[in-house]
């Protein structure tokens, strides 16, 4: 078994995709208020706002635990409507020597890919991480619904 793995999940958006990557591309510092049960917190370190280059932090819960991430963006394409971030400090780094999450949205579809490397066989997939990232996408469409 590898320690590379690449997990990708896609869920249907009744909001439409595209409003999904304008709320994380433009609208990012108002997830802790439409989702605070996963989103504790979000600062932007560096950077004005999320270009390719800023680099990020979320304070989130997972299972009943506070957890911490620093991320760089690396890439997003506003034609095809994805961004990319790399962690470069936090929780996530204890058990994985890379992660990187890539959002991509299309017309009623948001895909999460999560990109990693695992420190040792023993260390499970990131299942949990995953299945934030989709409740925190459900949580934006509820929230873009009710407008």
């Amino acid at each position: 078994m590898g320690l590379k793995g690449k997990l990708i999940a896609s869920v249907e958006v009744k909001c439409g995709g595209h409003p999904i990557h304008d709320f994380f591309h433009i609208h990012t510092h108002h997830i802790p208020n439409i989702s605070p049960s996963i989103i504790n917190h979000f600062e932007i370190h560096e950077g004005e706002t999320v270009k390719v280059g800023s680099i990020v932090s979320w304070n989130y819960n997972e299972a009943g635990q506070k957890k911490f991430i620093k991320q760089v963006i690396e890439a997003i394409d506003p034609d095809r409507k994805s961004i990319t971030w790399k962690v470069i400090e936090g929780d996530v780094l204890e058990l994985y020597n890379s992660f990187t999450v890539i959002l991509s949205c299309e017309h009623e579809w948001t895909t999460w890919t999560i990109e990693y490397e695992k420190k040792t066989e023993d260390i499970s997939e990131p299942l949990i991480q995953l299945g934030l990232l989709l409740d925190l996408t459900k949580d934006i469409e509820r929230h873009l619904l009710k407008k």
